[in-house]
Protein backbone atom coordinates (compact mmCIF):
# COMPACT_ATOMS: atom_id res chain seq x y z
CA UNK A 1 0.00 0.00 0.00
CA UNK A 2 2.76 2.30 0.74
CA UNK A 3 4.36 1.58 -2.18
CA UNK A 4 1.23 2.62 -4.29
CA UNK A 5 0.42 5.94 -3.09
CA UNK A 6 3.20 8.09 -4.67
CA UNK A 7 2.54 6.37 -7.75
CA UNK A 8 -0.96 7.17 -7.35
CA UNK A 9 -0.22 11.30 -6.56
CA UNK A 10 2.10 10.99 -9.63
CA UNK A 11 -0.52 9.74 -11.72
CA UNK A 12 -2.94 12.28 -10.81
CA UNK A 13 -0.19 15.05 -11.08
CA UNK A 14 -0.03 13.92 -14.82
CA UNK A 15 -3.06 13.39 -15.05
CA UNK A 16 -3.93 17.58 -13.78
CA UNK A 17 -1.34 18.45 -16.11
CA UNK A 18 -2.48 16.49 -18.70
CA UNK A 19 -5.90 18.50 -18.56
CA UNK A 20 -4.45 22.04 -17.98
CA UNK A 21 -1.79 22.14 -20.70
CA UNK A 22 1.62 23.16 -20.54
CA UNK A 23 0.75 27.17 -20.63
CA UNK A 24 -1.49 27.03 -17.27
CA UNK A 25 0.90 24.39 -15.91
CA UNK A 26 3.63 27.26 -15.95
CA UNK A 27 1.14 30.04 -14.26
CA UNK A 28 0.35 27.29 -11.48
CA UNK A 29 4.37 27.06 -11.35
CA UNK A 30 4.58 30.60 -10.57
CA UNK A 31 1.86 30.23 -8.18
CA UNK A 32 3.65 27.17 -6.08
CA UNK A 33 7.52 29.11 -6.62
CA UNK A 34 5.79 32.18 -4.26
CA UNK A 35 3.02 30.30 -2.34
CA UNK A 36 3.34 26.68 -1.35
CA UNK A 37 6.90 26.07 -2.29
CA UNK A 38 7.89 28.13 1.45
CA UNK A 39 5.63 25.99 3.19
CA UNK A 40 7.08 22.28 1.33
CA UNK A 41 10.36 23.40 1.99
CA UNK A 42 9.92 22.96 5.48
CA UNK A 43 9.09 19.04 5.14
CA UNK A 44 9.94 17.74 1.74
CA UNK A 45 13.47 16.97 2.56
CA UNK A 46 12.45 14.54 5.32
CA UNK A 47 9.66 12.38 3.68
CA UNK A 48 9.86 9.42 1.41
CA UNK A 49 9.23 10.64 -2.21
CA UNK A 50 9.82 13.65 -1.66
CA UNK A 51 13.12 15.77 -1.73
CA UNK A 52 15.13 19.30 -2.17
CA UNK A 53 17.07 20.47 -5.25
CA UNK A 54 19.60 22.72 -4.08
CA UNK A 55 20.52 24.69 -7.21
CA UNK A 56 22.17 27.80 -8.02
CA UNK A 57 20.55 30.02 -10.81
CA UNK A 58 22.30 29.90 -14.17
CA UNK A 59 22.26 33.75 -14.74
CA UNK A 60 21.70 35.12 -11.42
CA UNK A 61 24.41 33.20 -9.67
CA UNK A 62 21.87 33.08 -6.37
CA UNK A 63 21.35 29.84 -4.34
CA UNK A 64 17.51 28.45 -4.76
CA UNK A 65 16.21 25.31 -3.03
CA UNK A 66 13.25 23.72 -5.15
CA UNK A 67 11.07 21.20 -3.41
CA UNK A 68 10.15 17.86 -5.88
CA UNK A 69 8.50 14.50 -5.67
CA UNK A 70 11.67 12.39 -6.23
CA UNK A 71 11.87 8.44 -6.37
CA UNK A 72 15.08 7.12 -5.34
CA UNK A 73 16.18 4.08 -6.08
CA UNK A 74 19.63 3.08 -5.00
CA UNK A 75 22.26 5.71 -6.54
CA UNK A 76 19.58 7.45 -8.84
CA UNK A 77 17.58 9.51 -8.66
CA UNK A 78 13.76 10.44 -11.01
CA UNK A 79 12.07 13.30 -10.78
CA UNK A 80 9.03 13.69 -12.79
CA UNK A 81 9.04 17.05 -14.94
CA UNK A 82 5.08 18.21 -14.66
CA UNK A 83 5.98 22.19 -15.50
CA UNK A 84 7.95 20.69 -18.39
CA UNK A 85 11.93 20.40 -18.97
CA UNK A 86 12.13 24.39 -19.40
CA UNK A 87 11.57 25.14 -15.73
CA UNK A 88 14.08 27.08 -13.99
CA UNK A 89 15.32 24.80 -11.57
CA UNK A 90 15.75 22.16 -14.41
CA UNK A 91 17.82 24.72 -16.89
CA UNK A 92 19.88 25.62 -13.72
CA UNK A 93 20.50 22.11 -12.72
CA UNK A 94 21.37 21.10 -16.15
CA UNK A 95 23.53 23.98 -16.75
CA UNK A 96 25.67 23.70 -13.49
CA UNK A 97 25.47 19.38 -14.50
CA UNK A 98 25.59 18.78 -10.87
CA UNK A 99 23.34 20.24 -7.78
CA UNK A 100 22.63 19.30 -4.06
CA UNK A 101 19.76 17.11 -2.60
CA UNK A 102 18.53 16.34 0.39
CA UNK A 103 16.44 13.55 0.62
CA UNK A 104 14.94 11.44 4.03
CA UNK A 105 16.74 14.07 6.15
CA UNK A 106 20.41 13.19 4.00
CA UNK A 107 22.51 15.41 2.33
CA UNK A 108 23.76 14.00 -1.82
CA UNK A 109 24.98 15.28 -4.75
CA UNK A 110 22.66 15.05 -8.20
CA UNK A 111 25.69 14.27 -11.07
CA UNK A 112 24.63 13.32 -14.64
CA UNK A 113 21.52 15.14 -14.83
CA UNK A 114 19.33 14.10 -17.54
CA UNK A 115 15.91 14.99 -18.92
CA UNK A 116 14.17 11.36 -20.36
CA UNK A 117 11.18 10.77 -21.82
CA UNK A 118 9.12 9.70 -18.90
CA UNK A 119 8.21 6.11 -20.44
CA UNK A 120 12.09 5.60 -20.74
CA UNK A 121 13.09 2.10 -19.45
CA UNK A 122 15.95 4.05 -17.48
CA UNK A 123 12.72 5.16 -15.04
CA UNK A 124 11.44 3.19 -12.19
CA UNK A 125 9.18 1.24 -13.32
CA UNK A 126 6.51 3.21 -10.40
CA UNK A 127 7.25 6.61 -12.30
CA UNK A 128 6.94 5.10 -15.63
CA UNK A 129 3.52 3.72 -14.81
CA UNK A 130 2.66 6.98 -13.57
CA UNK A 131 2.71 9.42 -16.53
CA UNK A 132 2.53 9.44 -20.52
CA UNK A 133 5.13 9.58 -22.96
CA UNK A 134 4.43 13.32 -23.52
CA UNK A 135 5.98 13.92 -20.34
CA UNK A 136 9.67 13.76 -19.05
CA UNK A 137 11.86 13.23 -16.01
CA UNK A 138 15.28 14.38 -15.08
CA UNK A 139 17.21 11.28 -14.25
CA UNK A 140 20.28 11.61 -12.52
CA UNK A 141 22.95 9.83 -10.47
CA UNK A 142 23.07 10.37 -6.44
CA UNK A 143 26.40 10.62 -4.62
CA UNK A 144 26.40 10.89 -0.41
CA UNK A 145 27.75 14.21 0.26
Amino acid sequence: MAERFPVAVAAVAVRISSVLGLGRMRAVARFNRRVTNPIQRLWAPHLPYFALIEHTGRKSGRSYRTPVMAFVEGGTISVMLNYGAESDWVRNVQAAGSAGVRHRGRRYRLTDPRVIPIDSAELPPALRSAGISARSALLGALVRA
